[in-house]
């Protein structure tokens, strides 16, 4: 069955970026869900979610009033907005950056998996408060399995990054026990904090941590060959942006997954393709991790959601272009 059009109302909401000064005079009847960022007005999410939303409704007709809404507001003001969306009626927020570590000590109530990660990038509506998720990792694995036909366990992992999305990203790999996993990262402090952070999850499974800069070096054999390349940095955003890594340093990846969605094709995967490498860009994660959102929010199964949130996202995509 064709995915129906988004009505007016809900199209004219996803055009919309709402500030800390819209929130402050809210008073919308009808239920609603926001993305929270900054900046937050390149987000996909709202297009994604009101697809789903809508088609759901046919299924479960009380999300036929929900809309799904961007909100910019500055690192500074999230402790002040926190409250306000609560006391304001909305029934969940998604955070991106930079909130989803901030947001983490603001939140009484955390899932078990958001707190081995130190963040939250889904909050549900509770009658005290807010109640807080991260679906980054579901959807980094579901996403690496659907592309590349890759399993994060018993796989050598490689991941670029040191930041929240890295953190979310190496915690998943530790849960579902991959093979050895080795950060690399620019910032040698940071390297090492993401290090200590994991060493207590690690376990059994062997942690390594390279700078980028011994990359270019010609011996790299402490490096699995057959790693699965994962970056989880913001290089590769602009088009002047040059690779995080050099994969010809590499013993044959076996993959090479980009989180960065937008331009599709980053020099990193650019290199891949060069190479014969599998690649994919980090659309489908985007994807996966909000039909889980919606799922937390709603119990529409993200099995069906995610296919139409897809579909959503690669047509906001193409109108962007």
């Amino acid at each position: 069955m064709p995915m129906p059009e988004i009505p007016n109302g809900q199209a004219m909401a996803q055009e919309l970026v709402y500030t800390l000064a819209d929130l402050k005079h809210w008073n919308k009847s009808t239920p609603t869900l926001a993305v929270l960022g900054f900046p937050i007005a390149h987000s996909l999410s709202p297009m994604m979610h009101n697809a789903a939303l809508q088609s759901e409704a046919r299924h479960n007709p009380r999300l036929e009033t929900i809309t799904y809404v961007r909100f910019e507001i500055k690192p500074e003001d999230l402790k002040e907005a926190l409250p306000l969306f609560h006391s304001k009626g909305f029934l969940g927020l998604n955070l991106t950056v930079p909130h989803k570590v901030i947001a983490f000590s603001l939140i009484e109530k955390i899932d078990p998996s958001a707190s081995l990660i130190g963040a939250v990038n889904t909050l549900r509506r509770t009658q005290s408060g807010w109640e807080g998720f991260n679906t980054d990792g579901y959807g980094l694995a579901t996403a690496v399995k659907e592309s590349l036909d890759i399993e994060l366990t018993d796989s050598n992992i490689l991941l670029i990054g040191a930041g929240g999305a890295a953190r979310g990203a190496a915690v998943e790999c530790l849960m579902r026990k991959c093979r050895s996993l080795t950060l690399v990262n620019r910032t040698a402090q940071n390297l090492e904090e993401l290090k200590m952070h994991l060493k207590g999850i690690a376990k059994e499974v062997p942690i390594n941590s390279v700078s980028q800069v011994s990359l270019l070096e010609p011996d790299v054999s402490g490096i699995a060959r057959g790693v699965l390349v994962i970056n989880a940095t913001s290089a590769g955003l602009k088009p002047s942006d040059l690779a995080p890594i050099d994969l010809v340093r590499l013993r044959e990846p076996a993959g090479v997954f980009d989180m960065i969605y937008n331009p599709p094709k980053t020099q990193l995967m650019q290199q891949a393709e060069e190479l014969g490498i599998l690649t994919t860009n980090g659309l489908t994660m985007l994807v996966h991790q909000g039909a889980k959102a919606l799922e937390i929010w709603t119990d529409a199964p993200s099995s069906r959601t995610a296919p139409l949130m897809l579909r959503a996202a690669r047509e906001a995509l193409a109108l962007i272009r």
